[in-house]
């Protein structure tokens, strides 16, 4: 079962995302969450099964300009993740389809999003899932 996430969910949420993002703490990403949620251009998806919290997904609108499209707003997959023993279930796909439904249901005509360079897992399930690569960069920064 798939469902819309709300203020409720909260730590259910955190708890899942603190496995992918684990440089955050639980009570960082409630809060962030929160906040998050409160703006109106976001959507969390929790899939559970047998009633257990196995998986999420983050999505939002974006307004600003979205590397390779030419629509806006888009709708952008901030984050997805399913857990270790529950992958390759189809999950991850099921949250996507939602995502790109509420997308759709916005306005949005284009779907995005992005990962990390050397992260071969997303690489391959966004290939899979039938999004196209718009470009490669690498960012820099440094202290003033």
């Amino acid at each position: 079962m798939i469902k819309k996430a709300e203020n409720s969910d909260l730590e259910i949420l955190a708890k899942l995302a603190v496995l992918m993002w684990q440089n955050h703490s639980v009570s960082a990403l409630i809060e962030e969450f929160s906040e998050i949620m409160m703006n109106g251009k976001s959507q969390f998806f929790l899939k559970f099964e047998n009633d257990v919290p196995v998986g999420f997904a983050q999505c939002q609108l974006r307004y600003d300009y979205v590397e390779g499209t030419r629509t806006s707003p888009v709708g952008y997959l901030e984050g997805i993740f399913v857990k270790e023993g529950c992958r390759n279930k189809g999950y991850a796909k099921e949250l996507l389809a939602e995502c790109e439904t509420w997308a759709k249901e916005r306005g949005c005509h284009e779907f995005a999003s992005d990962c990390e360079i050397d992260n071969m897992d997303s690489f391959h399930f966004h290939r899979v899932m039938n999004f196209t690569e718009a470009n490669r960069i690498i960012c820099f920064t440094k202290t003033l």
